[in-house]
């Protein structure tokens, strides 16, 4: 979904962003801690050197300096070890803490030079700083292991990702707000070009100023009024084939009155034909050009009762022709994705055309059946049929008529998501099969 990309499009920038700041940020807080333990260490050592300078008899150092390595070891930066190395080797404090091995030789190295000298490593930083008295040199060795800091460090690196993960979830629900924004009225245009395709020409799309990013609310009137203008051109289009049919019917009528005055049999015969299937032809025109892009597209009709009820209106012209029609219906409803009205013209099309292009007396069948989801209506005649199932198209069916009747069939299935089949009859003639998907209720 758009909604989603955009969300994960925004917090994967955000991720970079905060990740590339807080792994910089948690190695500083490090070398920060590190820098802060030195400069302790060195400040302790200065001290010490200073209050040994200040002792004149150094069998009481211990005395002065004891107070000083306890405080030492319980540092706010971090225990710091002190030790205090006299001029005949005795020392104050503990020579190392357990970890500083080196110790020994950093403080000979610091008596015998008599300079002061900061060893550093990744462990540990040493300060060592020699005092020269009456008696000789004595050395000061403070330590500081970042072993102990790295708790101190564990903690604030686990703000510092805390933090970053709530500017992240902080930003992941902007976006998504902000995504919503953007998408739902593209969500909703989508919707709208739905229901257009579906024939709801009065589906509108909404853009009130502010409501949506300019660009969509742009992209939301375009769509509005292409709506608008198909539906002008749509309603444009059948009142020029509505005004032209009507037009169509006064010449048509003023022929079959002077059909009748040709004295000759045969020819006035087939004219009369010719002129009764341009009647039905312009009949077709007229029906299809006065339907509007209905609001029930997708109502449900009874294809059962509809069959039965047109048979019923079609029978006494079928006795008066001397023909036998049969009709087959369940006794339940058949519910397929037509209105009642399509319905109608569906049957009446096809029991029109067995009218049309078959002799009197030719028997014809009404079948309506529903197996499987699928709701198949079938009219069968024992007419001469067609040459072939594959000669019918519009403007020719193959047999001398004009193929329109079997076109709607055809639109009017394809309408429902349908089919239409042609075949040859158990009686004899022309089968038409209209398979249209079979629907549990007209809900």
């Amino acid at each position: 979904m758009l909604r989603t990309r955009i969300t994960w499009l925004a917090v994967g920038i955000i991720s970079a962003v905060v990740v590339s700041f807080v792994i910089p940020l948690c190695l500083l807080v490090r070398t920060m801690v590190h820098d802060r333990a030195m400069a302790e260490a060195r400040v302790l050592a200065q001290s010490t050197a200073t209050l040994v300078a200040s002792v004149d008899d150094l069998s009481r150092l211990a005395v002065v300096i004891d107070p000083v390595i306890q405080a030492a070891a319980t540092s706010s930066a971090g225990p710091i070890h002190l030790c205090v190395t006299l001029p005949d080797g005795t020392r104050i404090g503990p020579a190392d803490d357990g970890f500083d091995s080196d110790a020994p030789a950093l403080i000979e190295r610091a008596g015998t030079q008599s300079a002061s000298f900061t060893q550093v490593t990744g462990e540990s930083a040493d300060v060592l700083t020699p005092v020269t008295v009456a008696t000789g040199t004595v050395v000061v060795h403070t330590s500081t292991h970042f072993v102990y800091l790295q708790s101190r460090i564990w903690l604030v690196w686990a703000t510092l990702a805390g933090l970053g993960a709530v500017i992240i979830g902080l930003g992941a629900f902007i976006s998504r707000r902000m995504a919503e924004r953007i998408s739902t009225p593209v969500t909703e245009m989508a919707d709208v070009a739905h229901r257009l395709r579906e024939g709801d020409l009065s589906a509108r799309a909404h853009t009130s100023a502010g409501a949506s990013p300019t660009e969509v609310t742009e992209l939301g009137t375009a769509l509005n009024r292409l709506a608008a203008r198909i539906a002008e051109l749509l309603a444009g289009e059948r009142e020029a084939a509505a005004d032209l049919s009507h037009r169509l019917r006064t010449p048509v009528t003023a022929l079959r009155l002077d059909t009748d005055l040709v004295a000759d049999d045969a020819v006035r015969d087939r004219l009369r034909s010719h002129v009764e299937d341009l009647h039905r032809v312009i009949d077709s025109v007229v029906t299809e050009a006065r339907r509007t892009s209905r609001d029930d597209m997708t109502a449900a009709g009874d294809l059962a009762s509809v069959a039965a009820g047109r048979t019923a209106y079609w029978r006494p012209l079928a006795e008066d022709q001397d023909r036998s029609l049969a009709v087959e219906v369940p006794s339940t409803p058949v519910f397929v994705a037509l209105p009642s009205a399509d319905l109608r013209d569906l049957v009446d099309t096809l029991i029109d055309n067995v009218f049309a292009h078959t002799p009197e007396g030719t028997d014809l069948e009404v079948t309506v059946t529903a197996t499987d989801g699928v709701a198949r209506l079938a009219v069968a005649d024992a007419g001469p049929g067609l040459a072939s199932v594959d000669l019918v198209e519009r403007g020719r069916s193959g047999n001398g008529g004009t193929g329109l009747g079997l076109d709607i069939v055809h639109r009017l299935a394809d309408r429902a998501g349908g089919s239409v089949r042609l075949g040859r009859a158990h009686l004899g003639g022309l089968l038409v099969e209209v398979q249209l998907p079979h629907l549990p209720s007209a809900d």
